[in-house]
């Protein structure tokens, strides 16, 4: 035992000892990567955060512009925004892609997020927004977005537009003086009941009730804008009197003009204004007689049998169902159903250029002072700086 311990040269020692040495020559360095590591992943941390506070900056705007929130340009939000405990700050720019036709606004967004340090990181994006706009349905005479049916004796000056050519069902002893188009020729946009409920709400937020009937002996004979509550019936039991629209006439309900056996004649002047109903239109013959321009909308059925009493563009539309179509007399502007629109024998439908008759209607984009509701947007580009 006393020889094996003298045989020990101090080995282990001299192991430990280069070990030491080995670590002692490592350990600054990576402790300052280690360091280096660890103020990187908080800088990283940070402009993430920033890019999605950013992001989250642009994607307001992007809901305030598609909500018709903003009213000037360029605009500049009055307070930042605080997400992910950044201060970000919007700047909303707006300009023509196409100022001629004026179908579609580029918009663009500039979001800037800032940590309290001062770093700040920037998001520059580019949208295109298209607006509600019924211009293209207003230059034919009959839009169906699925069958029209033509009665005998009808004459229609003006172009017809369906999905197929080959659904359009014509007699003997029809004239059309147009065009017969379909998806072939052009695509035609067919918006919501939603769409254009939103449109016409504004026009009546908080106008008065009319209540569940009126009678034009003892009511004022003009009315709008108005909401309706309810269903609403248009009577007369006096003489003959005009019911002249001052304002978009909105009626949750169906809406009748009624031809009861006392009635008197009465006409209904549209006077530039709209008829909005969410259920139901039904005009009976001889008694009621409409004079335009203007619009008579609805999201269900639409009888149409009125007197026509002047030249003026109407638009009657059916959002959701159908449209019978038989007045007595020359009709002017276009017939608009859903599912089908049905020509009953011996009807005229002259279509004029609606333009410059003041219909209370979407055009697009038109002269940017309000703009219709949004029907599509799309990123154009999304660039960080």
């Amino acid at each position: 035992m006393k020889a094996a311990a003298r045989d020990q040269q101090g080995n282990v020692l001299v192991m430990a000892l280069i070990l030491l040495v080995v670590g002692g020559l490592i350990l600054t360095p990576l402790l300052g990567l280690m360091s280096t590591g660890l103020v990187s992943g908080q800088v990283y941390d940070k402009k993430t955060d920033e890019l999605y506070a950013a992001d989250a900056g642009v994607e307001d705007a992007i809901w305030k512009i598609r909500d018709n929130v903003l009213d000037s340009y360029p605009h500049d939000y009055p307070e930042p925004l605080i997400v992910n405990n950044k201060s970000v700050n919007i700047t909303v720019f707006r300009e023509d892609l196409d100022p001629t036709c004026g179908e579609e606004l580029r918009y663009r967004i500039i979001s800037t997020a800032t940590s309290d340090d001062g770093s700040s990181t920037a998001i520059d994006a580019h949208l295109s927004v298209s607006y509600l706009d019924l211009s293209a349905l207003l230059d034919n005479a009959i839009v169906s977005n699925d069958t029209i049916d033509i009665q005998p004796g009808n004459y229609i000056d003006g172009d017809v537009w369906l999905p197929d050519e080959e659904d359009l069902e014509t007699s003997p002893g029809v004239s059309i003086n147009g065009t017969v188009k379909d998806n072939d020729d052009m695509t035609m946009y067919w918006p919501t009941f939603e769409q254009l409920s939103g449109y016409y709400l504004q026009d009546v937020e908080g106008a008065p009730d009319p209540g569940p009937s009126i009678d034009l002996q003892y009511y004022t004979n003009i009315i709008g804008p108005c909401y309706r509550e309810g269903s609403l019936a248009v009577d007369n039991t006096g003489d003959p009197a005009t019911l002249v629209l001052e304002g978009t006439v909105y009626v949750t309900g169906n809406l009748e003009f009624r031809q009861s056996g006392t009635s008197h004649n009465y006409t209904v002047d549209l006077n530039k204004q709209t008829i909005f109903v969410e259920g139901n239109i039904e005009f009976p013959s001889n008694v009621v007689a409409i004079r335009g321009p203007g619009c008579i909308i609805a999201k269900g059925y639409i009888n149409f049998q009125p007197a026509i009493a002047g030249i003026d563009f109407v638009l009657v539309y059916s959002i959701t169902d159908e449209v019978n179509f038989q007045p007595s007399g020359d009709f002017t502007g276009c017939i608009a159903g859903n599912v089908h629109v049905h020509l009953q024998p011996g009807s005229t439908i002259t279509w004029i250029s609606p333009e410059g008759s003041g219909l209370n209607v979407p055009w697009g984009v038109g002269d940017l002072d309000e703009l219709p509701p949004v029907t599509g947007s799309s990123i154009e580009s999304w660039e960080i700086n």
